[in-house]
């Protein structure tokens, strides 16, 4: 069901924004703008499916706004360009990971030796509290 996120061209749907980052990187950091900030539009994608769409509002629903657009900000570097890279980068791990299908857990039936053992261990360890008890002689 799932197809590679990757092989689609988001680009045309990305919105960039740059601004001032905060932290260390002295004058740099105060005439430069290198923070990047990545707007896309979940809602109204025209590379997504409806159902992709749909799977990404319920996964996601913690990082999107209210009106299902999807911010990702990078200010890790001093590059403009290695941080609008590092979003676009992002996008596409946060969107794989959100249209992986979770494997389903097949319960086991618990094995008689396993049985066997946590009744021994139990036994073994109600003996140990009894040998513990105060004996009273009548």
């Amino acid at each position: 069901m799932f197809v590679s996120i990757r092989n689609r061209n988001f680009t045309s749907e990305f919105i960039f924004k740059a601004s001032r980052s905060s932290g260390a990187g002295g004058q740099n950091v105060n005439k430069v703008n290198t923070k990047i900030e990545l707007r896309f539009d979940v809602q109204n994608s025209k590379l997504l499916t409806q159902e992709e769409i749909e799977i990404i509002k319920v996964k996601l629903s913690g990082k999107l706004t209210q009106d299902f657009i999807l911010i990702i900000t990078d200010q890790t570097t001093r590059s403009q360009l290695k941080n609008k890279e590092n979003t676009i980068e992002r996008f596409y791990q946060i969107i794989e990971n959100s249209l992986k299908l979770k494997k389903i857990r097949k319960p086991k039936k618990i094995s008689k030796t396993a049985i066997e053992k946590r009744l021994k261990a139990k036994h073994q360890r109600a003996e140990r509290k009894n040998y513990r008890r105060k004996l009273y002689d009548i």
